[in-house]
């Protein structure tokens, strides 16, 4: 979690807030770095959008994504043709 004022930012929050309809989301400030998913549809949050993974599969074959001990966004999660902004 990350607080920005007087908010606390959190892949559960974001995932009700922004409807995302994710089984495990998870989120970090910058887009880049993140432990591993674990459920799906699984969610990788931002401060300003997400990428959605509806499978596993999915999940570990994103050419911009790594996952190892924890998941690692080459770009940050912007950068995946994917991404949902939401303003």
């Amino acid at each position: 979690m990350i607080n920005l004022g007087n908010r606390i930012f959190s892949g559960r929050l974001l995932n009700q807030k922004w409807g995302i309809g994710a089984r495990h989301a998870l989120y970090h400030k910058d887009g880049h770095w993140y432990n591993n998913l674990e459920r799906f549809p699984g969610a990788l949050c931002d401060p300003r959008g997400y990428v959605k993974f509806e499978t596993e599969e999915e999940y570990r074959n994103c050419p911009n994504v790594t996952v190892g001990e924890e998941t690692n966004v080459r770009g940050g999660i912007s950068s995946i043709p994917d991404y949902v902004r939401v303003t």
